[in-house]
């Protein structure tokens, strides 16, 4: 992975605060992308006080959200992908991934980030089977309903739900009442996929992960929790959890362990060890 900084893009989107920070400009920015600004940035400067190696959570997220992509078109046999806060455009997106197994896979992007939609309505060119919908990712009234979520996917047949990389930023309490709402319109066989900032409960990662935690909720993107186990699985209200590899009991796991590629030749880094997922089928309305 390089570790060459980002530039900043010569231009912005109307509308779009170059002050603030954005969650998708930020990882854009951990991915060593382009379309980010210098609040963006200094937000991972911060955070790397804490972790030098923040850089490689957006990695295992990324790679996590491909290899489960992967299993759930080839494997599962899933055709319907709604990925909640899709973020910006980088290698591999999830219609990238599914269209190879199935060129007619339906894929609706949903996100209301400024940036995020300028891009988004690039993809709509693409293929007649990927579509973008500006919507709040934590309004699942609003993204359920909306007219291009309805057009284009059938709540009767399986969906994949995507909340990668999401749901850490959002700081209710009521995220299980949240993800409830969204479970209850999928159809028996659907899939979640979720990705999330983890506290291990180790006495080393777990002081890892609170200061990590502090330097985002006090960064200018003013959000990132670090939930426990416990408080991830009950973002999946009634789903079964798949097992995260061949010999391990259904359980979240961290995104490098879950079903990898091989096996390791280098042990995990700290912030490795702070980022978790976890894939969830539905078996009973």
């Amino acid at each position: 992975m390089s570790e060459t900084p980002s530039k900043a893009p010569s231009s912005a989107p109307v509308g779009v605060d170059t002050a603030t920070a954005s969650i998708a400009r930020v990882y854009d920015a951990a991915l060593n992308g382009k379309d980010n600004f210098e609040v963006d940035r200094q937000v991972l400067h911060e955070v790397a006080r804490a972790a030098p190696e923040v850089k490689t959570m957006a990695w295992s997220n990324r790679a996590f959200l491909n290899r489960a992509c992967q299993y759930l078109a080839d494997e599962a046999g899933v055709r319907q992908f709604l990925d909640c806060g899709s973020g910006l455009p980088t290698a591999e997106n999830t219609h990238q991934i599914v269209q190879r197994v199935d060129p007619e896979a339906e894929v609706v992007y949903i996100d209301n980030d400024p940036v995020v939609i300028a891009h988004g309505k690039a993809l709509l060119e693409e293929n007649d089977h990927t579509h973008f919908a500006s919507a709040d990712i934590f309004d699942p009234g609003e993204v359920l309903g909306h007219e291009t979520v309805r057009r284009h996917l059938d709540f009767d047949e399986p969906i994949a739900l995507l909340q990668i990389g999401t749901l850490h930023h959002y700081l209710g309490d009521d995220g299980p009442e949240l993800m409830r709402t969204y479970i209850d319109a999928l159809a028996p066989g659907s899939y979640v996929v979720l990705a999330h900032f983890f506290d291990p409960e180790t006495p080393e990662h777990s002081d890892l992960a609170r200061r990590m935690e502090e330097l985002f909720l006090h960064s200018p993107m003013g959000s990132g929790l670090f939930r426990t186990r416990d408080q991830i699985r009950a973002l999946l209200p009634g789903l079964d959890i798949l097992p995260p590899g061949p010999d391990s009991p259904a359980d979240i796991e961290l995104c490098d362990l879950w079903w990898p590629n091989g096996p390791r030749q280098r042990p995990l880094n700290q912030a490795e060890s702070c980022i978790a997922g976890v894939v969830g089928r539905k078996n009973q309305r």
